[in-house]
C-alpha cells in the first residue's frame, strides 16, 4: 500500500510571472479551486493518507490553505451558507498534511531528497502540480495498482510530439505488456536527435526508498540542478523500474497558455458553468 505522497511546491513559478510574484502558482484556480487541490484529491482517491509538501519561504499560503480558517467558517455558518462552508472546510479534511522547506531551488531531485526522514514505507508517490490528469480512474490509482502487482518503481509516461522531447525526461525500454515498459534508460531533456523515444515522463511517480540513496550520489545535471531523472537512471542499474502509459488526459498548467486552456476545458465540463461558458465562447 502506498500511504505517502511528496508534492514539491518550492519553485518560483517564473513561467507564470507576474501573477506568481505573491501568489504561489500552485494556488492559482482551475475554475473554482486551486490547482493543488486537484493533486491532493487524486492522491486521496488512490488511497494515500499522508501528503508532504516540500515548500519554500515564499509558499506559506499553501500551508494556510490546507488548514482550518475559524473566522471565515464562523461567518459562513452565521450567514447560513452551508454549501460554501463545506467547500471552505474540505481542503483541511482531505488528508494529513506535513510541510518541510527546501532551502534553495536546486531541482526536483534535491526537493525529493527532503522527504527521506518522512517516508517509512517501502515506496511512496510523487506528484508535480504542473500536471493535472483527468481520468475515469485517477492516474495515481492506476499506478498504485501497477506497483502492487510488480512491487517496483513506476513512472507515468505519455507519447509526445518529437519536436517537444527536449522539454521532458525521455524513457526507453522493453514493453513487457501493453502500455508497460521495463526501463533501461531515462534522459533529461535530450535534443531531438539524441532522444531514444518520444515517450515522456510526466509528473507522477511511485518510487522505492532506494531512490534516496541514489539521490545522494548524483551530481548537478541539466540546467545545473539535481535531476530526479539522473537518480532514476542510477536506480535502474540496481532494480527494475517501469514506465506506465496511463489512461487519461494530461493538462500542463505550468505556463499561461496551458493554464488558460485547462480552465476553459474544465469550465466546459463543469455543470455549474458550462452552459454560460459555451454561450460566451460562441459569441466571440
Amino acid at each position: 500500500m502506498i500511504n505517502s505522497i511528496v508534492v514539491p511546491v518550492g519553485g518560483l513559478g517564473s513561467r507564470n510571472l507576474p501573477a506568481t510574484k505573491s501568489i504561489p502558482k500552485e494556488l492559482l484556480p482551475i475554475v473554482d479551486k486551486p490547482a493543488l487541490q486537484y493533486i491532493v484529491e487524486e492522491a486521496v482517491a488512490a488511497g494515500i493518507s499522508d501528503v508532504l509538501f516540500v515548500t519554500s519561504r515564499y509558499k506559506k499560503a499553501i500551508e494556510d490553505y490546507f488548514d482550518d480558517f475559524p473566522d471565515l467558517e464562523e461567518i459562513l455558518l452565521k450567514k447560513g451558507k452551508a454549501d460554501m462552508l463545506r467547500k471552505v472546510k474540505e481542503p483541511a479534511e482531505l488528508a494529513r498534511f506535513f510541510f518541510t522547506r527546501q532551502k534553495h531551488a536546486n531541482g526536483l531531485g534535491d526537493a525529493v531528497s527532503y522527504a527521506e526522514e518522512h517516508i517509512s514505507d517501502d515506496a511512496f508517490a510523487i506528484a508535480l502540480p504542473d500536471d493535472i490528469v483527468r481520468a475515469n480512474s485517477p492516474c495515481l490509482k492506476q499506478m498504485v495498482e501497477v506497483y502492487e502487482k510488480y512491487r517496483c518503481s513506476v513512472i507515468a509516461v505519455e507519447k509526445v510530439a518529437w519536436e517537444d522531447v527536449s522539454k521532458y525526461g525521455i524513457i526507453s525500454g522493453k514493453e513487457i505488456e501493453p502500455g508497460l515498459f521495463e526501463l533501461d534508460n531515462v534522459i533529461e531533456k535530450p535534443a531531438r536527435e539524441k532522444a531514444p523515444t518520444n515517450y515522456a515522463i510526466i509528473g507522477r511517480y511511485i518510487l522505492t526508498k532506494q531512490i534516496f540513496s541514489e539521490l545522494k550520489t548524483i551530481k548537478r545535471g541539466a540546467g545545473g540542478e539535481y535531476q530526479l531523472t539522473d537518480a532514476i537512471l542510477s536506480l535502474i542499474k540496481k532494480e527494475k523500474v517501469y514506465g506506465y502509459i496511463f489512461e487519461g488526459e494530461r493538462f500542463d498548467i505550468g505556463n499561461p497558455a496551458g493554464f488558460i486552456k485547462t480552465n476553459i476545458n474544465f469550465g466546459l465540463n463543469n455543470p455549474e458553468y458550462s452552459a454560460e461558458l459555451k454561450d460566451y465562447l460562441k459569441s466571440l
